[in-house]
Parts: C-alpha cells; structure tokens; sequence
C-alpha cells in the first residue's frame, strides 16, 4: 500500500487516447469535467508527448487562465496578441487551460481556429463553455472529451491493490476519487480539508460569482440535499417543499436554476427517465448522481455510507466513461436502475449491494423480466458469489465489472 503512484505518474490513457487520435484534425479539443478532476495534467502529458516526439517548444503555446502571472491575458485583445506574435510558420499547439475565465474567449478561438496551422486544445470545468454562443460560433467544429476523476480500475491500478478489489473499493469510497488524493493517502486527516476546497470553488467561483446568487445558504442546502439523496426520484418541488418544511423560503423555479448551474459545474449529474414499453424520454422526476463520493462523505459525514446507493452511483459514473448514455427505466410500474445506450442499443441493470436474501432477488429480477427484447440484462451486486444466470439475467460481482 505504501508504493501507490502520485498524481504526477498516473496516466489517465483513456483520455490521452482520445487527444491522440485527434491530433492535427481539423477540430478543437474541448476536455471538460469538474474541478481538479485532472484535465490541466492530461493536457500537460500530451504536451509532453509533442515534445518527445520532436516537436520544438516554440510550437507550443500553453497558458493556465488559472495563473496569476497570466491575468492580463484574460483580456481578449491581449491574450490573442499574445498568441499571434507567438505562432510558427509550422504547426502550432495551442493549449488554454481553463478558457471559460477569458471575456469573448469564442471569438478569440474562433479567430485562431481559421488558421492553417493551429492545433486548438482547450479545457473548461464549467459547461457553459459549450453554451449556444460558442456552439453558434464553432459549430460542427469541436469535439468534447468528457473527464472524470479518476475511475475505480484507475484508483486499484494507482495503488497498486488488484489483489484486493473489496479493500481498494473501501478506500476509493471513504477517500476520493480526485486525482490528488493519491498524494494525500499517507495523511488521510487532510483529504476533508483539500475536499472542502474543492467544494467552496466550485460554488462559489463556478456557481455564486458566475449566476450571480445572493442566497447562497438555500444553494448550499439544495447540494446537500441533492447529495443526500442520490439515486432517487426527485422533482424541484419536492426539494422546495423540503426546504421550507426546514425554514428555508425557496421555489421551484429558483430550486431548477440552482440544479442547473450544479449540472453545468460537474458537481452533480442528471439521469432522466426512460418508458421502455413507449420508447420514450420523461421529463419529471430525475434522479441525481455525484460526480465524487468523497465530496459526499465530506458534506454529509458517517450519514453518507449507504451502500447500496454509493455503488449504484459508482455503476453510473463508469456507465457514462464507457460512452453510454445513461436513463433511468420505467417499465409499467416498475423501475429498473439504469438503461444504459449506445449505437449497440440497450443494457439493463439492476445494482443491489446484496440479493442473497431470496426476496430482494425477486424484486431485482422482476423488471427485468418484464423487459421483452433481447438486449443484456445484469444484475450487479458487492456479493462475493460465482455469476449466476436467471434465464438470460445475468447476476455479476460489481467491483469485477467496474473493474473490467
């Protein structure tokens, strides 16, 4: 345990991959995803890459917006100066670390992305950067790469435990999944305080000066309470109702934008519902999920440790990774975890932290036989069991496909 690897050494390959295979296309690269979720490090590694690969360094421009030394070029009219006096006459990499803090930055990209011999990376951990004026302006012209912290298989490869999935599932739930963490294991006391940052950015430099809020306390409660209840249906005015039984004057259309601009800081994500029998998308009653678990823990304390629930949204979490769109199935009167789809079509899954009990597999099993055509079926479960096959529903241990 004590020979894990630190932030600086662990390659995020999937990520890296991608930035790869669209080098030099003529599109620009968008990595987005919470704060501190690794995307400066991925880009950094990339550029990396370029230079060991032959390319020189004035080929390269890199600027964090996050950098007090570059707060001037937070201007548009400085930061584009600054960057055509630096291009080459050959191919040029153009990294901006953090583009969504630069006033106009669209037009700024849009500028540069008309030349011949530039190579636009960008990242951006808040999705407005992807809002109607940057997509009016590069439409058809971007790719997005969607990060993540860091998945379980990356936190059992980190620290070294593929030996012991069920101890690294223990530690990649009561720590965190944060890329940084991995330097804070041997002093787990000061993981709370480096969450604590994280959280107090992202609402207040992400949510509170970007929207503008003044009630910041009813914003904190709807996080907490969002938190607090992963993985079950909820509607704005169910949160708004709760808060004024809790003495917190709110409404729902006020409760709707505060969920908005956590969705658009990665903080929190959406699973909305699917009818299977109708084949249709609802718009009522969604289900959140957080993007981190420790982040969980940190705001909600020893309340936080439901089992059942973390793993369904450690299930989720690696669902969205592999490409999937992700709902939440409705079929009849009952519902099933996930409708995971992609161009292969659906897969069903059903997570319990347990089904030995005969009853509880009766009601995972239930929906899904429902279900009538003949995409996958799983049941995923921490239960330490051999696979077991229910006429096509397959029963599986969890942390083996997560970490698959």
């Amino acid at each position: 345990m004590e020979d894990f690897q630190t932030i600086e050494t662990i390659v995020r390959k999937e990520y890296l991959e991608r930035l790869r295979n669209l080098k030099h296309k003529k599109l620009i690269k968008i990595v987005t995803g919470i704060r501190r979720c690794g995307k400066s490090t991925v880009l950094e590694m990339f550029r990396d890459e370029l230079l060991k690969s032959g390319v020189r360094k004035n080929q390269i421009i890199f600027l964090n917006f996050e950098d007090y030394d570059n707060k001037h070029l937070l201007n548009p009219d400085e930061l584009y100066s600054y960057i055509k006096q630096r291009l080459s006459s050959d191919m040029n990499y153009i990294f901006l670390d953090e583009i969504q803090r630069v006033e106009n930055f669209p037009e700024i990209v849009d500028s540069l992305y008309i030349k011949k011999n530039v190579d636009i990376y960008m990242t951006g951990s808040n999705s407005s950067l992807l809002s109607s004026e940057i997509a009016t302006l590069i439409s058809g012209r971007y790719v997005e790469i969607k990060m993540l912290p860091l998945s379980f298989k990356e936190f059992v490869l980190a620290t070294k435990q593929e030996n012991n999935l069920s101890q690294a599932y223990r530690q990649y739930i009561q720590t965190s999944s944060f890329p940084y963490v991995l330097d804070l294991l041997q002093t787990p006391n000061e993981i709370n305080s480096y969450l604590e940052g994280i959280y107090n950015t992202i609402l207040v430099k992400d949510i509170i000066d970007r929207k503008k809020i003044s009630d910041t306390q009813v914003l904190k409660s709807v996080t907490q309470f969002l938190f607090d209840n992963i993985g079950l249906e909820l509607s704005s005015k169910k949160i708004a109702d709760t808060l004024i039984s809790n003495g917190r004057k709110s409404d729902s259309k006020t409760i709707e934008k505060y969920i908005t601009s956590l969705e658009e800081s990665f903080i929190i994500y959406k699973a909305s519902r699917y009818n299977i029998k109708g084949k249709e998308y609802l718009k009522s009653l969604e289900k959140y999920y957080v993007s981190d678990i420790g982040l969980r823990n940190f705001m909600l304390g020893k309340k936080a440790m439901d089992a059942g629930h973390i793993l369904e949204n450690i299930v989720y979490l690696e669902l969205l990774r592999r490409g999937y769109k992700v709902y939440v199935g409705k079929i009849d009167d009952m519902e099933i975890d996930f409708v995971a789809q992609n161009e292969q079509g659906n897969t069903y899954i059903q997570v319990s932290a347990s089904v030995r009990d005969e009853n509880t597999l009766a009601r995972e099993l239930k929906p899904l036989k429902a279900v009538k055509d003949n995409y996958p079926k799983i049941i995923l479960t921490l239960d330490d069991d051999p696979d077991g096959d229910y006429d096509g529903i397959i029963r599986k241990n969890a942390l083996d496909w997560i970490y698959r």
